[in-house]
């Protein structure tokens, strides 16, 4: 004759089996990797995060070594409402360190009076070399890069304006 198993011992099975199940389920639907620690230094302590360095001008550095002032001021004059004045990347590259006399920047506005698709502006950089900006509505984001100086020491194709304020 079968016995009835006691019905208080049975639910507790089930519910352990099911808990265990469930589990069981859920362990393996996790990650499988372990959590990567942060960084730590040598006391064990975790690493600051280090900011990197604002761009600074190296007056006895390459072109290279400048660019990244170069670039950062055209950033910050492009991001600013006088973004399509040739004349605030020169006042604010001058006033970065950048020599005036080395500089060429072309017209911002057209020969009809409309305001130029594209300024090209630039930093004559040693006896070869040329730091060169582009910006404007036809380029999107500003644009520059170290670029050979033409065969006559300029570092602008065409014609360019004066600096003479």
């Amino acid at each position: 004759m079968l016995r009835r198993p006691d019905s208080s011992a049975s639910r507790a099975a089930i519910a352990t089996g099911a808990a265990a199940a469930l589990i069981l389920l859920l362990t393996s639907c996790g990650p499988t990797a372990s959590p990567t620690p942060a960084p730590t230094d040598a006391g064990g302590s975790p690493s600051p995060t280090e900011s990197p360095a604002a761009p600074a001008y190296v007056a006895d550095g390459t072109a290279d070594d400048n660019l990244p002032l170069f670039a950062a001021v055209t950033a910050q004059v492009w991001g600013s409402d006088q973004n399509v004045s040739g004349r605030a990347y020169i006042d604010a590259l001058i006033a970065a360190g950048f020599d005036r006399d080395a500089m060429q920047v072309t017209q911002d506005v057209s020969t009809v009076g409309n305001p130029a698709e594209s300024i090209q502006f630039s930093v004559r950089w040693g006896d070869a070399e040329c730091l060169v900006g582009q910006v404007g509505p036809s380029t999107g984001a500003p644009v520059t890069a170290v670029m050979p100086q033409l065969a006559e020491g300029r570092c602008l194709v065409g014609a360019t304006r004066a600096i003479d304020w």
